[in-house]
This record gives C-alpha cells, sequence and structure tokens, in this order.
C-alpha cells in the first residue's frame, strides 16, 4: 500500500541528503561571505572574468529567445567579422544554473547565484557518493565539506570563474563510472549517472571535459589491469562500457560542437611548451594554504611566491590528508580497499599531470647545469627537469591546446575527498556511539578552520558606463570602437555592449585572437591617424569612444582626431565620442 501525501511529504523533509543540502548551502553563505548582501548588482572581488560570465547570462537569453540565432556565435562582436565564443568558453551546464536565477533577480544576480549553487551541489555530490559508500551520512558531510571549499575551489570564485567552479559533477560521473566498472548484473542507473554527468562536464568548459576522459581513461586501466583482470574477460565488463559510450559520448559531444568547428577553421592553436610551463604545478602548491586564509594566509603570500595564486592555489588540506592517510593504513580493515587503492593511483597520476610539463619547486622552474662538453651542442649552460606532460603537449592528440595543466589539480582534490571520507567512516565506526556526534562536529570545525578565507572586503559594482547610457539612446550609424585600441578587448567592453546594443570591433579577450583583430591591430594602435581613420570606415565604425585618461595631454589629441577629419559630438564621463561626417 502507498504512503500517504502528508506522509510522502514528511518523508522527503527528513531526508539526511536535504538537510546535507542546506548545510552546504549555509557554508556556501559564510565561506562567501557577506557577497549574500550584495548579490544583485556586486561580485566578490575586482572585474574581470566574472564580467564575461555575467554578459554571457544575458546574451544567451538574447540570443535564444529575442533574436532566435546560434548562442554560440556573437554576429555584432568583433564586427563584422564576428566573434565565436568558443575561442574562449561557453559554458551552458552553468547557465542552467544561472539563467533561471536571472529572471528573478537579474544577471548579476543569476551569476552569484550560479556560484554559491556550485558550492552546495559540489557538496551534495561527494556526499552521497561517500554516504552510497559507507552508510554513514556523517562521513559524507565530512567529505562533501572538503570538496565543496577546497581553496583551489575559492580561489576559482574570487577570480570569477564561473566554469571552472562547475566541479559539481565530478563525484556523479566517478561514482557512476565505478559503479558499471565492478557491477555483476546488467543496471543502466550507473550508465546513465555517469553518461549525463559526463554530458554535463562537458557543458561546463571543454577542460574539464578533455581532463576527465583523459583520467577516466587512467582509472578505467588501473582497474582492470591492477585490481580486476578478471573483468575483461566479462561480457557484462563491454557491454556497461559500450553503454556509456553509446550514451556519453553523445551527450559529451554536442557541447563541443562550437569549439570542434573553430578547430577546423584552425581557430584553436597549440600552447608554446614555454607557456604550458609557466603554468605547471610545484608540489609546494599543494601544501602551502591559501593567500586567502583568515589567520596565515597574509604570511603565506609575504613569504612564498604565489605570482600565479589563482591557479597554484591547490592546497589540499591537513584534515583531508591526515583522514586520507587513515583511509589507505585502514583500507584492509574495509570493504572499500579496492576502492581506495584506486583512488589513490588516480590521485598519484592527476598530481603528476598537474605538474606540467617539467619541474618546478615553489612556483619557480628548476634548472639543472648541463655538463660543459654539451653546453656549445645545446646552446645553455641549464636544462628543466622534463616530466610526461612535456611529451603529451607536444605528442598526445588536443593536449597542447591547454594552457593551465595545474588544472588537473581537481582531480586530485576529488579523490582526496573521498579517500577522507572513507577515512573518516573508518574513524566514526571505531568511535564510541555517544562520541561520534562530537567527533563528527570537531571534524567539520578542523576542515573551517584550515580552508576558511574570512570575510570578504573587496566588491566590484557590475554597470556599464554613462557613455554607454548615452550610446543606447543614439541612432545607428553603426560600431563602435574603442581608443586606445588595447581596450577593446577588455571584458568590461563585452558587457558594455549591452547596454548600448550596438556593434562593437572588440570582444575577444582571454582567448584565441581571430584573425580579424591580428590584422586591425597594427594599424589601429597607431590612432589617430590616416590608415586608421581609414581603416575604421572600411570596418562600418560609426562612433568612435576614445578614453582621455589614458593619454598624457589629450588636448593634443583631441587636435589630431578633428584634424583627420573626424566629427567631435560629446563628452561623456572623460570618454570622447567622435563620428564620421
Amino acid at each position: 500500500m502507498s504512503s500517504s501525501p502528508p506522509s510522502r511529504f514528511l518523508k522527503v523533509v527528513l531526508s539526511p541528503a536535504l538537510w546535507a543540502f542546506f548545510f552546504y548551502s549555509l557554508l556556501a553563505i559564510v565561506f562567501t561571505f557577506p557577497l549574500v548582501r550584495y548579490m544583485r548588482q556586486e561580485i566578490v572581488g575586482t572585474i574581470g572574468d566574472n564580467i564575461y560570465f555575467i554578459f554571457l547570462i544575458r546574451w544567451y537569453q538574447k540570443a535564444l529567445f529575442t533574436l532566435h540565432i546560434n548562442p554560440f556565435f556573437h554576429p555584432f562582436l568583433n564586427y563584422p567579422e564576428g566573434w565565436s565564443l568558443a575561442s574562449t568558453d561557453t559554458s551552458p551546464a552553468m547557465m542552467l544554473l544561472a539563467i533561471p536565477a536571472s529572471w528573478l533577480g537579474g544577471d548579476t544576480w543569476g551569476y552569484n547565484f550560479a556560484m554559491l549553487a556550485s558550492f552546495a551541489l559540489t557538496g551534495l555530490g561527494m556526499y552521497l557518493w561517500v554516504r552510497h559508500l559507507t552508510h554513514r551520512p556523517a562521513a559524507g558531510l565530512v567529505a562533501g565539506m572538503l570538496f565543496a571549499c577546497v581553496p583551489y575551489r575559492m580561489a576559482h570564485f574570487l577570480a570569477g570563474h564561473l566554469n571552472l567552479s562547475g566541479t559539481q559533477w565530478f563525484p556523479l560521473y566517478f561514482w557512476g563510472l565505478y559503479d558499471l566498472l565492478r557491477r555483476k548484473e546488467w543496471s543502466w542507473k550507473p550508465v546513465l549517472l555517469a553518461a549525463i554527468s559526463l554530458g554535463l562536464i562537458s557543458g561546463t568548459t571543454p577542460y574539464y571535459l578533455y581532463m576527465t576522459l583523459f583520467v577516466s581513461g587512467l582509472f578505467v586501466t588501473a582497474y582492470v589491469l591492477w585490481l580486476d583482470r578478471s573483468r575483461l574477460k566479462k561480457r557484462l565488463f563491454w557491454q556497461n562500457l559500450a553503454a556509456f559510450g553509446l550514451v556519453g559520448l553523445p551527450l559529451a559531444a554536442l557541447p563541443m560542437l562550437p569549439y570542434l568547428a573553430l578547430g577546423r577553421q584552425g581557430g584553436l592553436a597549440d600552447r608554446s611548451i614555454d607557456m604550458v610551463s609557466r603554468y605547471s604545478a610545484s608540489p609546494t602548491d599543494f601544501l602551502l594554504p591559501s593567500t586567502d586564509h583568515f589567520l596565515w594566509g597574509r604570511w603565506v603570500g609575504a613569504h612564498f611566491d604565489r605570482s600565479f595564486w589563482v591557479e597554484a592555489t591547490l592546497y589540499i588540506g591537513a584534515v583531508a590528508l591526515a583522514l586520507a592517510l587513515l583511509a589507505w593504513l585502514k583500507r584492509r580493515d574495509t570493504e572499500w580497499a579496492e576502492l581506495v587503492k584506486l583512488s589513490v593511483v588516480t590521485a598519484a597520476a592527476a598530481f603528476l599531470l598537474a605538474m606540467g610539463t617539467d619541474l618546478h619547486w615553489l612556483g619557480q622552474r628548476v634548472l639543472i647545469p648541463i655538463p660543459g662538453f654539451l653546453q656549445g651542442v645545446l646552446g645553455r649552460e641549464t636544462a628543466p627537469i622534463p616530466l610526461p606532460g612535456y611529451l603529451l603537449v607536444r605528442y598526445f592528440p588536443w593536449f597542447g591546446k591547454m594552457r593551465v595543466m595545474m588544472r588537473f589539480s581537481v582531480f586530485v582534490h576529488l579523490f582526496a575527498s573521498l579517500l577522507a571520507g572513507l577515512g573518516a567512516a573508518w574513524l566514526l565506526e571505531k568511535a564510541k556511539p555517544r562520541w561520534r556526534g562530537f567527533l563528527t562536529v570537531g571534524l567539520l570545525a578542523l576542515i573551517f578552520l584550515d580552508f576558511y578565507p574570512g570575510p570578504y572586503t573587496q566588491f566590484a559594482r557590475i554597470d556599464a558606463r554613462p557613455v554607454d547610457y548615452w550610446l543606447a539612446t543614439q541612432p545607428d550609424r553603426g560600431a563602435v570602437a574603442q581608443f586606445p585600441f588595447i581596450q577593446d578587448a577588455d571584458q568590461d567592453q563585452v558587457y558594455n555592449t549591452l547596454t548600448h546594443q550596438k556593434p562593437y570591433i572588440g570582444g575577444f579577450f582571454n582567448a584565441t585572437l581571430p584573425p580579424q583583430y591580428l590584422r586591425i591591430r597594427p594599424v589601429l594602435d597607431l590612432f589617430p591617424d590616416a590608415a586608421s581613420i581609414s581603416l575604421l570606415r572600411d570596418l562600418g565604425v560609426g562612433y568612435i569612444l576614445v578614453d582621455s585618461s589614458q593619454y598624457p595631454d589629450y588636448a593634443i589629441v583631441h587636435q589630431q582626431i578633428q584634424a583627420l577629419g573626424l566629427q567631435f559630438l560629446t563628452q561623456v564621463a572623460g570618454q570622447y565620442v567622435y563620428v564620421f561626417p
């Protein structure tokens, strides 16, 4: 007999998973405090990549519901050539969180909501996996807090990387993948869990998809060759993998179509070895607390080189390491010994991959002296110590398109949190029942002490400039150009187009530079001169904006611009506006 509606409602309300979600939601508010007070129009930190994602929220809505065009190609940026958003990031999966929220509170509120939701969902995903493995909700709480609040996530939150904050799919994906590998009877559940999660990872950022596929290959290989070779002879094993591939690969391929199209056009260049080396992790990055930590962060920043602090904030955490070590030492006493070994191997592989192309220490490249008889041949006195990443960047398909190999560290944090949850489960099992609650609270408090950044004090208001509001009232005379020309590639200029609603010849920050930009930059960098004025006319530019604060003697520049035939129209908050007569 089915339960009555009140009984079902009571069951939902009392669900441990629901209370866990509330707990992680509260953590998200506390760890980002006082963001919750300013969500409608402000973001934590300074304007950077965050404003691009806020732009993306409204652009997707406009493209889909008003213009009815492909949202991944913006015809009015990099005008008149247009701009593929795949040259930076499209992140449709994170937009699924942000856009509905933006309908309630606006674009900035939607962005902030998606950031907070990623905290809560990341914790919940890890909680559900560990609870499923251990049948101990308290162990799940510990693991979820570790993964949700790890400094890697806090650094990318502060930098405005909404895409890289989308870590909530990883626990669900590896939960499904691990279950389908070890299944002894057929079930769609792990197949669908892994496949749908892979599609969502793909829709978050291509970085995460590529790294997930690479790490998954290592994960599966380690399982079948080290833990259970007999699986290779079982039909069910291949049936599960085939079903996962048939469902998961199309879901993962769909968000990649804009990137593949851009790649075929030559729009996704390989990164140089030197660039990838700069973004290679040091082993010390995993041991140094975040420079944002409320107690010792300032001391860390003062005594260690944290020039690449956003990407290099990889601290695993003392609590995570201690509990993970406990899981390893006590693995034979538990039913998940196999998963412990598999997690350690996968985390170690991810650690090695995060260290990139060559060995670094304390943020600096480690160089060894070259014997004298070889110095003349090689043309140098020292050489780096190469790592496997060097060969991968040089020879493995698509690997060379990644700029930041440090981001492989997300899998170190994933499996460290999982291991810590398993270690916490063993600890709780051995504790006397009356002490388990105190032990859980103690572990959560230690994690808080280890990771908490303290209240944020720096906020930036998201709004267009006065000149953009003025432009919105003007007739359509053509595209907008901003000078000095270097400003045309600023993130905030992309956002400003949402207000003035006019084509714009810029709009490609932090991205593979489009051919038109590479062609026009040498000319427009010399503005104002006859060649730049002629090119602006050819590009269909109607409004030329010049930031007077960027020139030492703007009165002279103003005279030069008018002498070249442009008509001065107005000046709005330091922005001089010119048009063709």
